[in-house]
């Protein structure tokens, strides 16, 4: 995508949650009439419409009808699960080794590799995605068509080659060449565009003990890099853990012991998790990226958010294609909902926006960047329409705010996404 230069402003109801409203109640910034102004990209004021009209009459003004919301933020998938979404009948162990490993080695083969991220991202910008943290496989090359693909998109995408090299015969690395292929992917997309780098051990069963520690290196000499792996997410793979790590006091500190947790780590799912564990990722400033549809789908469990609210824990909101079942954060928010249910616990639909934007922005560490749709902060922003089916329009008519928004996540999905923009532009419309 092409960026111009120029001048330009949306008016529309604007809504967005910079910070967590557990923490603050303040935190929820809403417009009934409001205006965003735009240059080169980036938020430069946002307010009532009456409040600024006259200061930017000259500015050209595109009028949206919809809830006006940040660009959604998504904090863990898999980009070359999405053709294996929906395969049937195991719990995660046996699905990886039935569904995905035999799938990702597919990979190996550049255009196949380049084909597939083209069509997620913009399956993606479909949802009203347009940040993610993305695991590739174990193959350089699936970094580099991802990367290629975000650019010409304008897209903020995270991602870093995959780490196991003790990974099925075909997919698998070596200590030497995970350590060299993640270093060459540093220096060759360090600063460009809107990419950034994780190191992306798999997770601790498909790393030997000598490149866990290896990742751990890395990470200590890229301090500007995310960490990206699962944490606890199936009883059966929890106690695999256990079993080969034998001196680790549990999960989370199969990964300590090798320097891999720490204020930039983002670990997927967390559902089964000790509270010396809870209390170390509030220690460290590691975060979870709690991921409810590919928890159910796996028949994994619901994530504790009760459990990750007393220890403080930084959360961010991920769709886990293709183990998850569905590209929308918006109905992932309301399958997050649910699952805090489960445990008794009730998520309000202004802290699931939260999670879904701004958490996981925080999450991801651009959050200076996106997330909240803040003057200074990059235009990426998604127009909702809570009249896209029958129902929706009927359970929303008239319904105040809050009312809304939670039918939207409960009721909603892509076809509720009018359009997505990056950094003030159109980069999908579902009229086109």
């Amino acid at each position: 995508m092409t960026r111009d230069i120029t001048i330009r402003a949306f008016r529309g109801e604007l809504l967005s949650v910079a910070r967590d409203p557990r923490d603050d109640p303040d935190a929820v910034r809403h417009e009934p009439d409001g205006l965003i102004v735009v240059e080169d990209g980036v938020v430069i004021a946002r307010g009532a419409y009456a409040d600024l009209a006259e200061r930017y009459a000259a500015v050209p003004v595109e009028a949206l009808p919809g809830l006006i919301v940040p660009g959604f933020v998504d904090a863990h998938v898999h980009y070359p699960q999405m053709d294996k979404i929906a395969s049937h009948g195991e719990q995660l162990l046996d699905w990886l080794d039935r569904h995905i490993f035999p799938a990702e080695k597919a990979f190996a083969d550049p255009a196949y590799a380049a084909a597939v991220a083209a069509a997620f991202l913009d399956e993606l910008l479909r949802n009203g995605t347009t940040s993610a943290l993305v695991y590739p496989t174990v193959h350089e090359h699936s970094v580099d068509v991802l990367f290629e693909a975000a650019l010409a998109r304008d897209m903020r995408i995270v991602s870093g080659k995959v780490l196991m090299d003790l990974g099925p015969e075909g997919l698998r690395d070596t200590l030497a060449s995970g350590r060299a292929q993640s270093e060459a992917l540093i220096r060759r997309w360090r600063g460009r565009g809107r990419l950034g780098y994780a190191v992306t051990p798999r997770f601790a069963l498909t790393s030997t003990d000598a490149q866990l520690a290896d990742a751990g290196a890395l990470l200590a000499e890229h301090p500007d890099v995310l960490m990206h792996t699962h944490l606890a997410e199936n009883l059966r793979e929890c106690e695999a853990v256990a079993a080969r790590f034998t001196q680790a006091i549990d999960y989370l500190d199969a990964y300590d012991r090798f320097g891999l947790v720490g204020k930039r780590s983002v670990f997927a799912h967390g559902i089964h998790l000790s509270d010396r564990a809870c209390a170390r990722l509030h220690e460290s400033g590691a975060g979870i990226a709690v991921c409810p549809s590919s928890n159910l789908f796996l028949g994994s469990g619901c994530f504790h958010f009760g459990q990750a609210d007393r220890h403080r824990l930084r959360l961010g909101l991920g769709t886990d294609i293709g183990a998850g079942t569905s590209f929308s954060l918006l109905h992932t928010a309301g399958l997050a909902y649910q699952a805090a249910l489960a445990r008794e616990d009730r998520l309000d639909p202004f802290r699931a926006l939260y999670l879904a934007t701004a958490g996981s922005a925080a999450l991801l560490h651009i959050g200076e960047r996106v997330g909240a749709l803040e003057p200074g902060q990059e235009a990426d922003f998604v127009v909702l329409d809570s009249a896209a089916t029958p129902l929706l329009a009927r359970r929303t008519q008239g319904a105040g705010l809050a009312e809304r928004l939670f039918a939207l996540q409960i009721l909603g999905d892509d076809r509720a996404v009018a359009r997505t923009y990056i950094m003030g532009q159109c980069a999908w419309a579902r009229d086109s």
